[in-house]
């Protein structure tokens, strides 16, 4: 029987290299699109990241000027209780409070996830 001679029931009888030729084929054009789609994806995520990016930045801009106008407002508030120097006292140690606070913790985590990545005992 050759190739190209009907079989019993009507279908075309393939040798094994066209089927494998085939299905080479198959892959071959399954590759490119999945290729093609991930490089769609890609461009996707980065075109808005650059939004999400720039938005962020807003929000910290407009956080920071915030914090400038509650320092200020508080300020002016505490003024004619306590005077100038007093109300600038009282800001400026609530602020360095925050600080220290934040400092602190930020540097105990430091040490916790150092000694998690180093392998050491938490304990000792």
């Amino acid at each position: 029987m050759t190739e190209t001679e009907p079989t019993r029931d009507g279908a075309r009888d393939f040798a094994l290299g066209d089927g494998i030729r085939a299905l080479l084929e198959d892959g071959q054009t399954l590759f490119e699109a999945e290729l093609a789609f991930q490089q769609a994806r890609v461009g996707y995520a980065l075109g808005r990241a650059k939004g999400i990016a720039l938005l962020l930045v807003a929000a910290l801009f407009f956080a920071f000027f915030l914090l400038v106008a509650l320092v200020v407002g508080l300020l002016l508030a505490l003024t004619p209780l306590v005077g100038a120097w007093g109300a600038l006292g009282i800001v400026g140690l609530a602020l360095l409070a925050g600080t220290a606070g934040c400092f602190f913790s930020a540097v105990s985590r430091y040490r916790t996830a150092r000694d998690v990545i180093m392998g050491k005992d938490a304990s000792a």
